[in-house]
């Protein structure tokens, strides 16, 4: 099979409506290398470069509250520094360059996805909505 590991994608694919920071930047930790009162920062399996973690909200307004924020797992040497807030904005919107998609099967048996990014900026222009495909069916 063609397709092994972590999935490409762009940011309008996993964010068409775009996404806003919701949390600070923190390191992940790895529960396997961490003992009793000693942290082990998380490295990816495949760059070995440290993992990093930020909670994003969703603009999709067509999903429930429960599936708006997402973890969204940052690979670099150095915390991630947040872009500025924008004044007059409750929420700090952000886009993410060299998205992968991992999916997986969480504890309630359903496909989800470990999303994970290579760098983190500032929106640059407002996210556009995807447009719908024709043919595609109301669900």
């Amino acid at each position: 099979m063609a397709l092994q590991g972590p999935i490409p994608v762009t940011f309008a694919m996993v964010f068409p409506h775009g996404c806003y920071i919701v949390g600070e930047v923190e390191p992940v930790k790895d529960f396997d290398a961490s003992t009793n009162g000693r942290f082990v920062q998380s490295r990816d399996k495949q760059t070995g470069e440290l993992v990093w973690q930020v909670a994003v909200m969703d603009g999709d307004p067509t999903l429930k509250p429960a599936q708006k924020t997402v973890a969204v797992k940052i690979l670099a040497p150095v915390q991630p520094v947040p872009p500025q807030p924008m004044p007059g904005l409750p929420f700090t919107p952000v886009a993410f360059d060299g998205i992968t998609a991992t999916p997986y099967v969480n504890a309630a048996g359903r496909l989800a996805y470990s999303i994970k990014v290579r760098e983190m900026h500032a929106l640059t222009q407002p996210s556009q909505p995807a447009k719908a495909s024709a043919g595609k069916d109301a669900a």
